[in-house]
């Protein structure tokens, strides 16, 4: 197989800020005591569903820049994404700050493509402060992937539930924060999958091919981390996964795990788990970042995936092709 490339980084950046802000069931499953702030409804105050992603992205960036405690004319440049065509809340949000902007696009791995372009650009000290965003929200992606929300289509159990959300970050060389130390960037691979709403399976092999590249290339093994986390592949494709780095003789251990998964309770009948731009962003920036702060995570491994259709794809019967990231964070 060929390998994804891995930089390791001279420099290592620091993570010095974070945010995160959620939907109400997001706020109601597993990491609710995490988010910085959990909105009262899907709407945000806004009359429509896209208005209101947009407005989430503003809210993030603004959130994470109070908190790295600096201004947003600090900011060298923002790298950011979302699931919309034409990546558009981003851009909106853009819009509303001074800032130079990046727009990236990994479908749900945009987190980890914004982080793994921002450390480079810290690290090669072409910036100084690098500003990460993504998000998503159920009720734009829904209605924009598959079909009206007024329509109560049934969902089969392969399915998973995008999180309404928005996580953001700040990189720089300055400042105190848990440490980016490499980037994998990952291929794009395709299984054959076309089932739309099996995205864990489509996922799944992409995960496979970054977890091996980054394992061969820095000479580690699933022993090394005290967590890899996977996103968003879901209850299905998590499982996937295991059998899939069996079979290449890696045993994925209990330091495994992925943000869709985790992220919903049981009993909010979510079937796979989450998934979206926002799921792996908002875990990220609030439950994994706040367990570095006290000190029970020295180094993880955080892996987002993202299934590359579109619309017009998937119509025309395309298979979906699935991308990873890695990223590796040390304290």
């Amino acid at each position: 197989m060929e390998f994804g490339k891995t930089i390791v980084l001279k420099n290592q950046p620091k993570i010095i800020g974070h945010y995160s802000i959620v939907g109400p069931k997001e706020g109601k499953g597993n990491f609710g005591e995490f988010f910085d702030y959990v909105m009262k409804n899907d709407c945000f105050g806004e009359n429509t569903f896209e208005k209101a992603e947009r407005k989430m992205l503003e809210a993030a960036i603004m959130g994470v820049v109070q908190k790295a405690k600096m201004t947003i004319k600090n900011v060298d440049v923002m790298v950011a994404g979302d699931l919309l065509n034409q990546i558009i809340s981003s851009s909106y949000a853009a819009r509303a700050f001074e800032i130079p902007f990046l727009g990236v696009y990994g479908a749900c791995s945009t987190m980890a493509e914004s982080m793994a372009v921002a450390s480079v650009l810290v690290d090669g000290g072409y910036c100084r402060n690098v500003l990460c965003c993504t998000g998503s929200h159920f009720s734009t992606a829904e209605r924009q992937y598959r079909f009206p929300l007024e329509l109560g289509n049934q969902r089969p159990p392969t399915s998973q539930w995008t999180v309404t959300g928005a996580g953001s970050c700040i990189l720089s060389l300055e400042g105190k924060g848990p440490r980016v130390t490499s980037v994998t960037f990952g291929k794009v691979v395709d299984w054959g999958v076309n089932d739309v709403n099996n995205m864990g399976a489509a996922m799944a092999p992409a995960a496979r091919n970054t977890m091996l590249s980054h394992f061969r290339n820095t000479n580690t093994s699933p022993k090394d981390y005290d967590l890899i986390l996977t996103g968003d592949l879901g209850k299905l494709g998590s499982e996937i996964l295991v059998d899939l780095m069996d079979e290449e003789g890696v045993s994925l251990g209990l330091n495994y795990n992925d943000c869709g998964q985790m992220y919903f309770k049981r009993e909010q009948n979510t079937l796979c788990g989450g998934s979206g731009a926002g799921c792996c962003a908002t875990v990220f920036n609030s439950y994994i970042m706040k367990k570095f702060e006290k000190g029970e995570y020295k180094k993880v491994l955080f892996l987002p995936t993202g299934a590359l259709l579109s619309t017009t794809s998937s119509q025309q019967g395309d298979t979906v092709p699935g991308v990873c990231h890695a990223i590796v964070i040390e304290n």
